[in-house]
């Protein structure tokens, strides 16, 4: 499989509560971090992000996995991205990359836009969703932490 670039860029961005955090910093980190693109008007990525939502617990205790969804929503539909995680109550990182600045550095066409980064490394990467996708993301991060 081919990555348009092979870690995070160095781009920074903030969280929900104005707190700024880099992107690059996820590259260092030894547990695999699940990077998700999406939108409060893309109804694929709020599904994906809830399917994972449901396991995510079990994930983290088995393989220390760490999610930051990256909202891509614009000026326009940002004010929904609080209501629409908390009403979730996704217990992710959320950021908001309202500016695409994100988006276009790891050239995202489509979202939800997922990627899995390990030990400095872009290892897995998928676009749209499908029902289901949560157990080949389930089955990659399991295969890196073995």
């Amino acid at each position: 499989m081919s990555f348009a670039q092979s870690k995070l860029p160095n781009v920074t961005l903030k969280t929900l509560d104005g707190k700024s955090i880099n992107l690059s910093s996820y590259n260092s980190k030894s547990k695999p971090v699940i990077i998700s693109f999406w939108a409060t008007w893309c109804g694929p990525c709020i599904k994906e992000l809830k399917a994972i939502n449901s396991v995510y617990a079990k994930w983290q205790k088995e393989t220390g996995v760490e999610l930051v969804a990256v909202s891509i929503d614009d000026a326009r539909t940002k004010n929904r991205v609080k209501s629409q995680v908390s009403g979730a109550g996704w217990d992710y990182t959320v950021l908001i990359d309202d500016n695409q600045e994100l988006k276009r550095a790891m050239n995202v066409v489509n979202v939800p836009y997922t990627v899995i980064v390990y030990e400095g490394k872009i290892v897995y990467s998928h676009s749209n969703y499908t029902p289901g996708i949560e157990n080949d993301i389930y089955k990659k991060l399991q295969s890196l932490v073995k």
